[in-house]
C-alpha cells in the first residue's frame, strides 16, 4: 500500500510516496500535460492542485489515459481540499475517490 505525505518547504511543495518503507518522491507527470511550471500544489483549485491531482492519479492507476481522464475531478473532489501544511494521503483512499468519480462519469445523474 502507497502512502502519500505533502509537506511545505522553505524552498516549495514536497509529494513522497512511501511504499514497503522505501520513499520517493512523486514524479509531476509533466510529460503527460504541463498545468504549472512552479509545482505541485494543493489547498485550493489551480494549475499547481491540477498537477498533483494528475500525478497522484497516474501514480495510483498506472494508467495514463485513465489518469488524464479523471485528474481535474479529483482536483476538485480531494486535492483542492488538502490541508495547506501537510496530508497524507493512502492509495486506498485515492482509489476509492478515483472510482467514484469513474462511476460518476459512467452514469451520470439526469437532469432536473
Amino acid at each position: 500500500m502507497k502512502v502519500y505525505r505533502g509537506t511545505r518547504t522553505e524552498g516549495g511543495t514536497q509529494v513522497e510516496v512511501e511504499v514497503d518503507g522505501h520513499i520517493r518522491l512523486l514524479d509531476p507527470r509533466l510529460d503527460l500535460r504541463t498545468h504549472s511550471s512552479t509545482g505541485l500544489e494543493w489547498g485550493y483549485g489551480g494549475s499547481g492542485p491540477a498537477q498533483l491531482a494528475l500525478a497522484l492519479a497516474a501514480d495510483v492507476l498506472g494508467d495514463d489515459d485513465r489518469a488524464a481522464a479523471l485528474y481535474q475531478r479529483l482536483k476538485f473532489k480531494l486535492v483542492g481540499g488538502l490541508d495547506r501544511d501537510a496530508w497524507v494521503l493512502t492509495e486506498e483512499r485515492l482509489r476509492h475517490t478515483l472510482d467514484r468519480i469513474e462511476h460518476e462519469q459512467s452514469h451520470p445523474l439526469p437532469p432536473g
